[in-house]
């Protein structure tokens, strides 16, 4: 079924050590380059981000990983020592693209920025994805700028 927001009924919870063996890095390759991420980094990764502030959310499926998307909350000195959302790696697997898992992932994190008291959530986005996050309730503001420090 479907919720009161247009995506599918489906639980979105926080990334897990098990989720290792249910393709949550496979999905990610799917988004960018992961580089060398062993087993044993990707354990530790998991029990850094346990208490934030980054925030990894994914859909499980028949026992794989088949969304996944990160909030960072970041603590500013503006807005009287408010917060601010990050959204970053928003992903859904290609063969399940088009069921409106996107949208339950930007939903379901930018609750989680409201719950943590965030005044506002942002994310970078390419120029073609612009009109499905604008669909999310998202509008454009000001331009990214990056620098890599390191290939990447």
């Amino acid at each position: 079924g479907d919720d009161a927001e247009g995506g599918p009924c489906v639980l979105v919870r926080q990334l897990q050590a098990a989720d290792y063996g249910k393709g949550f890095l496979e999905l990610l390759g799917q988004l960018t380059s992961l580089g060398n991420v062993s087993k044993e980094k990707f354990l530790a990764r998991v029990l850094e981000i346990r208490a934030g502030p980054e925030y990894v959310y994914v859909v499980e499926d028949n026992g794989r990983i088949i969304a996944a998307g990160t909030l960072l909350a970041e603590r500013k000195f503006a807005r009287g020592c408010g917060m601010c959302g990050h959204i970053e790696d928003i992903v859904v697997d290609g063969s399940q693209r088009g069921r409106g898992l996107g949208l339950v992932m930007i939903t379901a994190l930018t609750r989680v920025a409201e719950r943590l008291g965030c005044y506002k959530v942002i994310l970078d986005c390419s120029e073609q994805n612009q009109p499905f996050y604008e669909r999310c309730g998202m509008a454009r503001k000001e331009v990214q700028m990056a620098r890599y420090l390191l290939d990447p």
